[in-house]
């Protein structure tokens, strides 16, 4: 019987290293990132990658939310740090490029709705600008304001990402 509740014990504590440090398994809860990641699939946090190199754009990632403490919320990353980003007329703007955005769905593609249009901003150091798939039913970088100060969150600070989503 000892050795039975050791292996437990051994199994229970490998378990516990894998889900902090290395993967971890996750569902998608919401239609943000339609249509690239369906409501209720399931993949997995990569923890391990951005131990070794800095998230770039067009990766999806994992992180806290700058609005809700209790939430995890999963984004494409748009720009980093030292990039400048706009948005007009729901068109994305990187450096004054447009981007080739495929993945990216409008349900309401006639109205322009809060974050349609934003001037340019400059990314900060070891920050991203995160936006969902589904473009209109997305709360994002666009959105998100500090419910204390009313100021507006544009960035995502590198140590609020959690990881990297990976498909299998």
């Amino acid at each position: 019987m000892k050795r039975l509740f050791f292996l437990f014990c051994i199994a229970a504590l490998i378990t516990v290293i894998v889900r902090t440090f290395i993967f971890e398994g996750i569902y998608i809860a919401s239609d943000s990132m339609l249509p690239t990641l369906q409501i209720n699939d399931h993949f997995f946090i990569d923890k391990i990658t951005y131990q070794f190199r800095q998230p770039v754009a067009g990766e999806i990632v994992v992180f806290k939310s700058p609005v809700n403490d209790d939430k995890d919320l999963v984004k494409r990353i748009i720009a980093a740090g030292g990039d400048t980003v706009s948005v007009k007329n729901k068109e994305v703007y990187v450096n004054g490029r447009k981007l080739d955005e495929p993945y990216k769905q409008h349900t309401r593609p006639n109205e322009i709705l809060k974050g349609d249009n934003i001037t340019d901003l400059k990314i900060p150091k070891d920050c991203f600008f995160v936006l969902g798939d589904n473009r209109d039913e997305s709360n994002d970088s666009r959105d998100w304001i500090n419910t204390e100060t009313k100021e507006h969150i544009y960035f995502v600070h590198r140590l609020e990402i959690k990881g990297k989503v990976i498909r299998f």
